[in-house]
C-alpha cells in the first residue's frame, strides 16, 4: 500500500493530520524508513497481511506505540507493552526539571522513581546524570520486567524494587535520597468518560485511576515517605493532575515542605511540582 492509502485507511477512526502522523510512526519507528524512503514508495514493499494485521490493530484505537512495540521519550526509544503507561513528552518536562535542579547538587545523588512503569524517567535520569545512582519501584511485576529491559537496551545503571508504595516502605540505608520524583496514578474514575479509546481501553488501569473521593491517595503516601527519607533540603518532583494542584500545594505545606512551586507543560497546564524538605 502507498502512503496515501495507508494513512487514508485510517479516516474512520482519525482525522486526516493524526491519520498522517500515525502512520508516519508506524513506518518510521517501526520499520526504519526516512520520509523520503516513504515518498519514494518503500511502505509498498512490506508485505500486505503484516500491514494489514497493523492496520487492524490501529482501527481498533490501539496506540501506535504499542502496535510497533516502542515509544519515543527524549530522544531515545523505549519498549512498551500494555503493562505499562506510554510515555508522553509533559513527562520529560519533568525529568528536565529534575536534571536541572539534581546537576546542582554536589557529591552523589541518589534518585527514587515511584511507579516507574516502562522506566522511562528512571533511566532518562540515570544516563543524563552522571553523578545519579537511581532506585526505581512499581507494585507491577510485568512493569518491572519491561522497564528492566530498557535499561538493559539502553545500557543504564538503575536498581528496579517491587515495592507497593501505600504499603510497608523500604528504609533507605544512606542520608536520604537528593530527590524523589513520580508520576503516579492521578485520573479519577468519574474522568474516564472523557477519556479517548486508545488511552482507557489499552493502557493499564491500574496506573492511571485513582478513586474518586481520594484523588490525592498517592500523593500523599509518598509526599509522607519523602517528608523522612529526602536528604536535608532534598527534592520532591511530581507530574499532577492540573486539577488538583491547589490541593497538593496545600498538602505539601501541611506537610512542612518549603519552595513548592509548580509548573505548566509545553500544553500550558500546571502539570509538575517541587517541594523541598526542611
Amino acid at each position: 500500500m502507498t502512503y496515501q492509502e495507508l494513512y487514508k485507511s485510517l479516516a474512520s477512526r482519525y482525522p486526516e493530520r493524526e491519520a498522517k502522523a500515525v502512520i508516519r510512526y508506524l513506518l518510521e519507528v517501526g520499520y526504519g524508513l526516512t520520509m523520503a524512503d516513504i515518498l519514494s514508495g518503500a511502505a509498498e514493499r512490506i508485505p500486505a497481511d503484516e500491514m494489514g494485521e497493523k492496520l487492524k490493530r490501529l482501527l481498533n484505537f490501539e496506540p501506535v506505540q504499542q502496535v510497533v512495540g516502542k515509544a519515543e521519550f527524549g530522544g531515545r526509544l523505549f519498549k512498551v507493552t500494555p503493562d505499562v503507561l506510554i510515555p508522553r513528552p509533559e513527562t520529560y518536562e519533568l525529568c528536565q526539571w529534575v536534571e536541572e535542579e539534581t546537576k546542582k547538587e554536589e557529591g552523589d545523588c541518589p534518585i527514587l522513581d515511584i511507579g516507574t512503569g516502562s522506566g522511562c524517567i528512571a533511566i532518562t535520569l540515570a544516563l543524563d546524570i552522571p553523578r545519579a545512582k537511581v532506585e526505581a519501584w512499581d507494585i507491577s511485576a510485568e512493569a518491572l520486567a519491561v522497564a528492566r529491559d530498557n535499561a538493559q537496551s539502553l545500557q543504564a545503571h538503575v536498581n528496579f524494587k517491587q515495592v507497593d508504595v501505600l504499603g510497608s516502605l523500604p528504609i533507605h540505608g544512606g542520608l536520604g535520597w537528593v530527590s524523589i520524583v513520580s508520576n503516579p496514578p492521578y485520573i479519577c474514575r468519574k474522568e474516564a468518560a472523557a477519556m479517548e479509546p486508545h488511552v482507557l481501553d489499552h493502557e493499564p488501569h491500574q496506573a492511571l485511576f485513582v478513586p474518586d473521593e481520594d484523588p490525592l491517595l498517592f500523593y500523599k503516601a509518598i509526599g509522607q515517605y519523602a517528608s523522612h527519607a529526602l536528604a536535608n533540603r532534598g527534592s520532591l518532583f511530581f507530574e499532577i493532575n492540573p486539577l488538583y494542584a491547589t490541593d497538593i500545594t496545600n498538602m505539601l505545606d501541611e506537610m512542612g515542605f518549603f519552595e513548592i512551586e509548580t509548573r505548566k507543560d509545553q500544553f500550558g497546564k500546571y502539570r509538575m511540582i517541587k517541594a523541598r524538605r526542611k
